[in-house]
């Protein structure tokens, strides 16, 4: 009998070194249970914030696929055949001013309402050239001028660098295309610049406006406004600021219709030392969308 005890408490002992038939360090059920409510249920929200947060991100990314273009620009008029956006020429000076502010607002969401203000191009700035119902194409430029300008446009200042007319545009490529057709108003003392950045440096048109005589710039806005900043181009005489509205590209896009060329045009268009003189009786200064 002892010795079976002694065998009995040997295999007890075996067997719980083993862990055979006994109970491993398990957490009882009611301990499992016992996870704290609150904890789920503020698991069960972050997981929704998150959710919610990516459902939203997702949204916005299709509403920046979809809405590629301002609410006020139509397919229809936009011919892409003739690189013609035809809703600009039926703009009078106060939806011309509107069509400037809204685009501004749209590139500029951040911006305050004193930002804005400072960028505002005013209605009585722009000449009203609605009148002009022929398609503005590249070769219809130096007729629109003539019909909306004093017939000053062969005529130059003595004075190097002293302009009367600015052709404003969105590259370099577009503003040789309109530089050649305005050749026509070129003369011996009278020549017509291409004004900006791509293969042409900066001190190299500094010295050309600082040495010839012209009196019709065109370029695009950032180098103008570099070249009016350092005097090397004189505003003393500028009567007119033509802008290149109508034309778009192939992505059917001009101008005003790109954050990059939009900023940099109404910077130079607010310009204080131009806009303090638009709608001026005397020494005044005009801005005309082509």
């Amino acid at each position: 009998m002892a010795e079976h005890q002694a065998a009995s408490l040997r295999g007890s002992k075996r067997k719980r070194e083993r862990g055979d038939g006994v109970a491993q360090d398990k957490k009882p059920k009611h301990e499992i249970d016992s996870v704290p409510k609150v904890a789920k249920e503020s698991q069960h929200a972050a997981n929704k914030a998150r959710d919610d947060k990516e459902a939203k991100k997702r949204l916005q990314q299709k509403k920046r696929r979809t809405k590629k273009k301002p609410d006020d620009v139509n397919d229809e008029d936009l011919d892409r055949s003739a690189g013609v956006n035809d809703a600009i020429k039926f703009m009078d000076s106060a939806l011309l001013a509107d069509h400037i502010a809204r685009r501004t607002k749209r590139y500029q969401p951040e911006a305050s309402l004193v930002e804005l203000e400072d960028l505002h191009v005013p209605a009585n700035a722009v000449l009203d050239t609605s009148s002009w119902s022929k398609m503005r194409v590249t070769a219809g430029l130096p007729d629109f001028l003539v019909e909306f300008s004093s017939g000053d446009l062969k005529k130059s200042d003595k004075k190097p660098g002293t302009l009367h007319t600015l052709v404003v545009t969105g590259s370099g490529i577009r503003a040789a295309d309109l530089t050649r057709v305005l050749r026509r108003f070129e003369t011996k003392e009278n020549k017509v610049w291409k004004l900006f950045a791509k293969h042409i440096k900066l001190e190299e048109q500094k010295k050309m406006c600082e040495t010839f005589s012209t009196s019709i710039g065109v370029g695009t806005p950032q180098r103008i406004r570099d070249l009016l900043e350092d005097g090397a181009l004189s505003d003393e005489k500028l009567k007119r600021i033509v802008i290149d509205a109508s034309h778009i590209d192939i992505k059917k896009k001009g101008i005003m219709d790109m954050r990059e060329t939009h900023e940099q045009l109404v910077k130079l268009l607010s310009w204080e030392k131009l806009s303090k003189r638009y709608g001026a009786d005397l020494d005044g200064i005009s801005l005309m969308f082509y």
